[in-house]
């Protein structure tokens, strides 16, 4: 965490949670923070809190299982910025219920935004960081993806393949 200073990191999934407090740490490191996520109002709290504290932010609203949408939120980064160091791929979804209530909605919600948005976020930067020489690619995945809890075996599954595509990333890389 000491080498982040003036380090372009795009955060998905910024709005709360685990994206929202690693926006503030780096920011609070010197690093440049642009926050993707759904919910806009509270995007622009939070980097209006960064930017308070001295910290350098940027807040784009996003909806990661729209390839378009997360590719704009990296050039408007890397427009910003001059480049982009990193990509947070941390937006996720966990609604539970066991498999017997066919939830199907929520599968198909849950693969989009768990598994659809880690891809389209890896798609919208490694073109990039080949042109750059150098970049890295962080994604959320779980204890869930090691572990199956009853009323969480979709989510599980998709954690499971976040982990997979990371591993199968870093093999490649």
């Amino acid at each position: 965490m000491n080498h982040v200073e003036n380090k372009t990191v795009i955060i998905t999934g910024a709005s709360s949670g685990i994206g929202e407090a690693t926006a503030r740490l780096l920011a609070s490191r010197g690093a440049n923070v642009v926050l993707g996520a759904r919910r806009t109002e509270r995007l622009d709290e939070i980097a209006t809190e960064i930017e308070a504290a001295g910290g350098r932010a940027m807040a784009r609203s996003v909806d990661v299982t729209n390839a378009d949408s997360v590719e704009a939120l990296v050039y408007n980064a890397n427009n910003l910025y001059g480049r982009v160091d990193a990509i947070f791929n941390n937006a996720g979804v966990m609604p539970l219920a066991p498999m017997s209530a066919l939830k199907t909605d929520e599968w198909d919600n849950m693969i989009n935004v768990n598994i659809r948005g880690v891809l389209n976020g890896i798609a919208a930067v490694l073109p990039l960081f080949e042109q750059q020489g150098g970049g890295h690619v962080i994604n959320t995945a779980s204890i869930a993806a090691h572990n199956v809890y009853s009323s969480a075996a979709v989510y599980c599954g998709t954690k499971y393949a976040v982990w997979a595509i990371s591993e199968g990333l870093r093999q490649e890389s």
